[in-house]
């Protein structure tokens, strides 16, 4: 870094410190009786490998670059602002990722895949996205380009991941379609994939 603002730093902490509450969320959690696997659609290993292409671009410091991400370039109080909107953002981030995993219980899975028994969960984060994991995930991907990196590579990122979210919900949802028929087609009717008025 170089000569960062307490901003920058106060910011880029709290950032990390939503990263290690998210990966605790996953490791910590109660492992399930193991499922047998009904159906799975291995295109969303796709998906899952640019969304981690765009993490890598936002946690990556290119060696004698200068430090600037978008809270320390700002200063006083719009830098003020723009760092708690930041903070705000990953602590939301991590809550919806937390409350939608506990929600989906022994159904969730990295990949697309359908267990046996396997249910259409349309409660908790549920009722107001389709993927509410998927939308924290942008959400954590965002604060942390705020936090941690130039705009470019930001933006370069955030088309990354939309591109691997695209894969993902459109390979999670054919399974979805063709195991819940009308059942599903009504839910997604009702409630968008990820972005309400977006996407």
């Amino acid at each position: 870094m170089n000569n960062p603002t307490p901003i920058a730093l106060f910011t880029l902490g709290g950032v990390v410190l939503c990263w290690m509450v998210f990966a605790a969320v996953f490791l910590l959690r109660k492992r399930p009786p193991k499922e047998q696997e009904a159906k799975r659609d291995r295109m969303s290993l796709l998906g899952i490998f640019l969304q981690m292409c765009a993490y890598f671009l936002v946690w990556f410091q290119p060696p004698g670059k200068p430090f600037l991400p978008p809270v320390a370039a700002l200063s006083g109080s719009i830098g003020i602002l723009v760092s708690a909107c930041t903070l705000a953002l990953a602590v939301a981030s991590v809550w919806l990722i937390a409350s939608a995993v506990r929600t989906l219980g022994k159904q969730w899975a990295i990949a697309a895949r359908l267990v046996e028994g396997h249910n259409l969960i349309t409660s908790g984060p549920y009722r107001f996205v389709r993927n509410p994991i998927y939308t924290g995930m942008l959400g954590m991907l965002v604060a942390t380009g705020l936090a941690m990196e130039h705009w470019t590579a930001l933006i370069v990122a955030v088309i990354l991941f939309a591109v691997g979210l695209v894969i993902r919900v459109r390979s999670e949802e054919k399974l979805l379609r063709a195991a819940f028929g009308k059942e599903f087609e009504d839910y997604a009717q009702r409630v968008p994939a990820v972005m309400p008025g977006i996407f």
